[in-house]
């Protein structure tokens, strides 16, 4: 590890021995080390060739229009369920356990974070391990879409299920944007990792932070890096792992 890097490790160090109330913002890159491919890089799902852009499967719109190809789209593409929690994952539990960390909130919809021990997780973007009837409302594990081919109907009612996940052109849950919300107003310490800071308005969450220190993760710079007191460029597991 080169000094620099080093010198910077020391400084998160420092700063998550001082902190009381760590909050975690995480996005895509967070998971692509446990092997789920993010949307942006160069081996995301936005270079990779279908019929439609990744953007447009993934709509309120195309679900509706075009339920089947979304659902081959989701089945190939979004469930990972072997995936295990990475590095990153697995210190944050650690935190919040020790009582430093008070929350994560993440734009991932994966589930690894509460796999690695995480109780108190804001998903912005909802979860494919959680699955509705939209007429009935019965729920569905990840297993049960899984299993289907094409796409999933309620053996209750007969409803089409729908993934509890948070597309192009639908809104944030309203609670838990209210909890992230809350939770990063109330914080000493955002460490924000794995994310561009590209999306809205998940991205616009950070401007409630109230508290000392910003620390920013990521493999490339961001929009926001000048806000940051410490900028790190480097795999978020690896990083979390060195404090």
């Amino acid at each position: 590890m080169e000094q620099k890097m080093k010198e910077k490790i020391s400084k998160l160090r420092e700063i998550v021995e001082d902190s009381k109330s760590i909050v975690f913002f995480g996005g895509a890159g967070v998971s692509t080390e446990s092997g789920i491919p993010d949307f942006r890089s160069v081996d995301g799902l936005y270079n990779q060739q279908y019929d439609y852009p990744p953007e447009t499967i993934l709509s309120h719109t195309f679900y509706i229009r075009r339920t089947e190809e979304f659902y081959r789209f989701y089945h190939n593409k979004m469930i990972f369920v072997d995936a295990k929690p990475g590095k990153a994952h697995l210190k944050l539990a650690k935190w919040e356990q020790e009582g430093k960390l008070t929350a994560v909130v993440t734009q991932n919809i994966d589930g690894l974070h509460q796999a690695a021990g995480s109780k108190n997780v804001f998903e912005l973007h909802g979860s494919v391990l959680r699955n509705y009837c939209e007429k009935c409302h019965s729920f569905y594990d990840v297993d049960y879409i899984q299993s289907t081919d094409g796409v999933p109907y309620c053996n209750r009612c007969g409803g089409r299920i729908k993934p509890d996940v948070v597309l192009y052109e639908e809104g944030l849950d309203s609670n838990v944007l209210a909890g992230a919300i809350r939770a990063i107003s109330e914080a000493d310490t955002l460490i924000i990792g794995g994310t561009s800071l590209a999306v809205y308005p998940a991205a616009g969450l950070i401007d409630y932070f109230r508290g000392k220190n910003i620390v920013l993760i990521n493999k490339t710079p961001t929009a926001r890096d000048e806000v940051a007191d410490l900028v790190i460029q480097g795999s978020i597991g690896e990083v979390l792992d060195s404090v």
